[in-house]
């Protein structure tokens, strides 16, 4: 095996690993579900930065950081970041706690198709004939429903919408994925702190009130955020943007696996809805081999 196929196979290992780990995050999710949405977001944040910390240390990235947050424009750009990736996460863990998994899974299965869609209209970007088809049967699956299951489906929009514009800024900011991610929660860290501080003084902190093995366990949403990011900054380095977008339908499909096994109804209109974006899925991945076969 010469170096080439071995970084490959090592790509190939740690994209399975990240989208697998984004894919068991509803697992998770319920098992704290006992903490409200917005507290498990504050617990997100604040032990992503240590555990962040960590990695950074290990990785000898503590110089791309310091030079990121010497930057006015690169921070100003990475705040906005972390303000779309905490709606996201907060979106997200709403989503889960509600029993709206299907919705969630479906917000990921659009992102792609959005992201076409984003560089068409934002970046002079030519959408092709099967990407276009992709694209308009998504949008079908959407209308079918919100018309035909009378259900509006605004966490999946929230959800891809927001990790679509996250993914644009951070476009515009040359930084690893890991050091990015960092100084996003390290942005979000006060607010994060103060917003804590306020619930411990209210004593209306689920965390507090909880004893330490359901504590440690909250603790863990630190690391549970950053390897999954971790794994695929070494994968996207070694692996073509294709095979990427291939392997990344298994994070929304296991969430799906989950909702369906965490008793979610799957109506006929929902069913509709996710068959057209699968097939939708298909058309898009087959026009990306074919591309660049």
């Amino acid at each position: 095996m010469n170096e080439q196929q071995k970084r490959a196979r090592e790509g190939v290992i740690t994209a399975v690993l990240a989208y697998t780990m984004w894919g068991f995050m509803p697992v998770y999710l319920i098992l704290v579900k006992t903490v409200p949405a917005t507290e498990m977001l504050l617990h997100r944040i604040i032990w992503s930065v240590p555990f962040g910390a960590l990695i950074i240390a290990m990785r000898g990235q503590w110089g791309e950081v310091g030079r990121a947050l010497r930057s006015r424009k690169m921070i100003g750009w990475l705040a906005l970041a972390a303000f779309f990736i905490a709606l996201n996460w907060l979106v997200y863990i709403f989503a889960v706690q509600r029993q709206q998994i299907f919705q969630a899974s479906l917000g990921y299965y659009i992102n792609p198709l959005l992201y076409v869609l984003v560089g068409v209209l934002f970046f002079s970007e030519v959408l092709r004939r099967a990407q276009l088809f992709a694209v308009v049967l998504a949008s079908a699956g959407v209308l079918v429903l919100t018309f035909s299951g009378g259900e509006f489906p605004w966490i999946s929009l929230v959800l891809a919408a927001s990790f679509t514009v996250y993914g644009v800024i951070r476009r515009q900011v040359e930084i690893g994925g890991m050091p990015g991610l960092f100084i996003e929660t390290l942005l979000l860290l006060p607010v994060a702190m103060i917003g804590f501080g306020w619930l411990v003084n209210e004593s209306a902190s689920v965390f507090m009130d909880s004893d330490w093995p359901f504590r440690w366990l909250v603790i863990l949403s630190g690391p549970i955020t950053v390897l999954p990011l971790l794994c695929f900054a070494l994968a996207a380095r070694r692996l073509h943007l294709t095979t990427i977008g291939f392997l990344q339908y298994i994070g929304p499909s296991l969430q799906f696996m989950i909702g369906w096994l965490n008793g979610e109804v799957l109506s006929s209109a929902r069913l509709v809805c996710f068959l057209l974006i699968w097939t939708a899925v298909i058309v898009f991945c087959a026009d990306s081999l074919r591309r660049r076969s």
